[in-house]
């Protein structure tokens, strides 16, 4: 039986589980009663929000011209957070289906996706979704593909993922054009580790890409990068529930049990070889996983510290991805520094740590890495405002950069190159799709690009505009920290690092929102915005006054006046002794996109 692997990669609403659904249901993986929609899509969120998270591998059989084929297929997630499971998928496949919807044309993620198979040497059959749709305008779109990627237009396949047209052709292509897997069944053990996750009940489940030589129930194997050695006890292929197999062979993908306790103990992208008989060297891994965004959890109203460190280290175990430490802030008392791979990766976990695990969190707003020189030469990354250390000690702060193609319609050129500009954008390149269409690429700082600039982006093409980025370095600017104060002490989880052109406008628009959202006291609270010990924004919270002259009516003024003295005394006393209570409302608005 010939072995094809392909995994299906696109933008982001562009068909990706549809037509996974599809290929499940007509190869007979599935039945009509068992389907529904984004069937390999688990999670909850995934189906609610109508986003694949995480990458799935699913294994079918399919019949052309009497001939039978195995299909290893991996539906991947279309966010740029997630690109880092394209990555992974990639490496385990030899052909990839790349999918483009006939209406919306190619997007920021589309040439992406396309570009990183290119390099790992994928076969790439070019799929054209959603042709019944009657806004369709399949053979545009096939000319957009090969003025962008280079792809021959006359090779994309029509198909509706949704109502089956062309799914036919489509499993033609697969089982024909895409390369078999080249491996030697003889040779020393070779499996890739593409990804994993922890069972309740069996510990971990390791997916393996098999390149070389064959695994057994019962055999010893060795995962390379930490030398340990474990027995097999269970194989199996996901077709696409479980199904148990005594034996994977080269070229095959499927899954072990190995009585591996943590997650920590499996590296994705690891070799596993035999005991026995080991490989010589493992096979090529993956670039380490990179946190680009980082914010502080802390318990919520109904939340015990100890509840939340639970939840995070329950959550961990199914999401490699994301990092957690303890960190202390004088506001806001115990809880964690959370590493994410973006801005939908943070507000996934916190959704899924409040559905799942019932915990409320108070969040911080989100930072990003930041590569510290000190005097003496050192480089030290930072994470947060807080870590820095003493201004005179710092040569220079580096901060991420990133480059982003940007897909707009040519009238919103003009919007997003001052979109860009605002941002502190390097301008690169323009680049036509077609007459309404362009690329523009811009290097930015990543700091500018977390917060709103996608909502900003959406809101000025009306909905058309997307983006891609990825990192590019580090880069040294005039950089600076900012201190919020509140009645004269700084507060941690409100700091953060600004560009100093941007400091008092970042300033003021922070403390106004606060101004808004903390309380009036019986005393005068002064909030300001601090670099170093120049104040570059204040507002002040007025007192609420008790009208402590109501019972003089009449009589000598000094009895008013030896009452009002008396009070303001027991103001100053009160300021200095008051404690002011921040809400958690006033760090949530701080973090609210629009400034």
């Amino acid at each position: 039986m010939e072995i094809r692997n392909f995994c299906i990669i696109a933008h982001i609403d562009h068909g990706k589980s549809t037509l996974a659904d599809r290929l499940l249901e007509r190869s007979g993986a599935i039945t009509e009663r068992e389907m529904q929609a984004q069937f390999l899509d688990d999670l909850d969120l995934e189906r609610e929000r109508g986003i694949t998270i995480k990458a799935s591998a699913v294994s079918v059989n399919y019949t052309v011209d009497s001939k039978p084929y195995m299909l290893n297929l991996i539906d991947t997630p279309g966010h740029v957070d997630f690109h880092y499971e394209v990555a992974k998928a990639l490496q385990a496949c030899e052909g990839a289906l790349l999918v483009v919807d006939a209406t919306q044309g190619v997007q920021a993620q589309t040439v992406a996706n396309a570009y990183a198979a290119i390099e790992a040497g994928l076969e790439i059959i070019p799929v054209i979704n959603k042709i019944d749709l009657p806004s369709a305008r399949p053979d545009e779109v096939a000319e957009e593909m090969e003025q962008v990627l280079g792809i021959d237009a006359l090779s994309c396949i029509p198909i509706s993922a949704k109502s089956g047209i062309g799914i036919d052709e489509l499993f033609r292509a697969i089982c024909l054009k895409l390369p078999g897997p080249r491996g030697d069944i003889k040779a020393p053990l070779q499996a890739l580790i593409f990804d994993s996750k922890y069972d309740d009940y069996r510990g971990v489940v390791v997916y393996v890409r098999m390149f070389n030589g064959s695994l057994k129930m019962g055999q010893k194997i060795r995962l390379m990068s930490q030398q340990r050695i474990y027995q097999i006890t269970d194989l199996g292929k996901f077709s696409p529930k479980a199904t148990h197999v005594d034996s994977l062979s080269a070229g095959e993908v499927g899954f072990l049990v190995a009585n591996i306790k943590a997650l920590g103990d499996v590296t994705v992208g690891d070799t596993v070889t035999d005991a026995a008989n080991p490989a010589p060297e493992p096979l090529p891994g993956y670039r380490p996983i990179k946190q680009m965004v980082y914010c502080d959890f802390y318990p919520g109203p109904d939340t015990e510290y100890t509840q939340l460190r639970e939840a995070l280290e329950k959550l961990r175990l199914n999401d490699s991805s994301f990092t957690f430490e303890p960190e202390n802030s004088d506001a806001l008392g115990f809880g964690f520094r959370c590493g994410f791979l973006g801005l939908l990766h943070m507000e996934i976990v916190q959704e899924r740590l409040e559905r799942e695990q019932h915990v409320q969190v108070v969040q911080t707003a989100p930072t990003v890495p930041y590569e510290i020189v000190l005097n003496d030469g050192t480089v030290k990354m930072i994470d947060s405002a807080a870590a820095l250390p003493d201004q005179s000690r710092v040569s220079e702060i580096r901060e991420p950069m990133i480059r982003a193609n940007i897909i707009v319609p040519a009238d919103n050129i003009g919007d997003i190159s001052k979109l860009c500009s605002d941002r502190r954008g390097i301008y690169k390149k323009t680049e036509y799709i077609g007459p309404q269409r362009v690329i523009l690429e811009y290097e930015l700082p990543l700091a500018e690009v977390i917060f709103d600039f996608f909502d900003r982006l959406k809101t000025l093409t009306r909905g058309y505009g997307t983006l891609d980025y990825d990192l590019i370095g580090f880069h040294g600017d005039d950089l600076v920290r900012m201190d919020i104060l509140v009645n004269g002490d700084a507060i941690d989880a409100l700091s953060l690092i600004v560009h100093r052109s941007k400091a008092e406008s970042r300033g003021r628009a922070i403390i106004r929102k606060l101004k808004q959202e903390i309380d009036r006291h019986l005393f005068e609270v002064p909030l300001q915005a601090a670099v170093g010990s120049r104040v570059v924004a204040r507002e002040t919270i007025s007192a609420m006054r008790k009208n402590v002259t109501a019972k003089c009516y009449g009589g000598d003024v000094s009895r008013k006046r030896k009452l009002l003295e008396k009070q303001k005394e027991g103001k100053k006393r009160m300021k200095q002794v008051g404690r002011v209570e921040i809400p958690q409302k006033a760090f949530m608005a701080v973090l609210e996109p629009g400034e």
